[in-house]
C-alpha cells in the first residue's frame, strides 16, 4: 500500500510539472504572435493559431514523457530532470521559431495566425517544433 501512495504522489507531481510547462509552452506561443491566443483559438476559431498551439503542446508532452519515462529513481531528481528537460525544449522550439522568423518574409507570427486558413508556413513551424522535441527526448534518453 505504501508503495501504491508513493506512485500517486508521484504521478500527481509529474502531472503538475507537465502542466506547467505545457502552460509555458501556451504563453510562448502567446508571445510569439499577435493577438489574444485564447481568443483567437475559441472564439475565432482560428486554424493556425490551433496548429501552433497544438503542436507545441505535443511537443512538450512528448519531451516530458521521454523525462519521465528515462528519470532516476529518485522522485525529486526525477521531477528536477523532467522541468529542465523540458524547459530546454521550450527554449530551443523559441529558438528555431525565432530562425525560421529571420530566414523567412514578413514576420513570421502574423503570418501564421492571420486568415481563415492555414498558411503553408504552419505546417513548417509545427514539423520544426515536432523535430526538436524529438532531438530533446532524444537527449534525454
Amino acid at each position: 500500500m505504501n508503495d501504491m501512495a508513493h506512485d500517486i504522489g508521484a504521478t500527481f507531481a509529474y502531472g503538475a510539472v507537465g502542466i506547467a510547462l505545457m502552460a509555458i509552452g501556451y504563453l510562448v506561443v502567446e508571445v510569439t504572435t499577435p493577438g489574444r491566443l485564447g481568443h483567437q483559438i475559441w472564439t475565432e476559431g482560428n486554424k493556425g493559431a490551433a496548429l501552433l498551439l497544438g503542436e507545441k503542446l505535443l511537443g512538450v508532452g512528448a519531451i516530458v514523457t521521454t523525462a519521465i519515462v528515462t528519470s532516476d529513481n529518485d522522485l525529486s531528481d526525477g521531477l528536477v530532470d523532467t522541468a529542465v528537460y523540458g524547459a530546454i525544449g521550450i527554449v530551443l522550439m523559441v529558438v528555431a521559431f525565432y530562425f525560421l522568423d529571420l530566414i523567412t518574409p514578413g514576420k513570421l507570427g502574423a503570418t501564421l495566425v492571420n486568415g481563415e486558413t492555414i498558411h503553408p508556413a504552419g505546417w513548417v513551424v509545427a514539423a520544426a517544433d515536432v523535430a526538436v522535441a524529438a532531438i530533446v527526448a532524444g537527449a534525454v534518453s
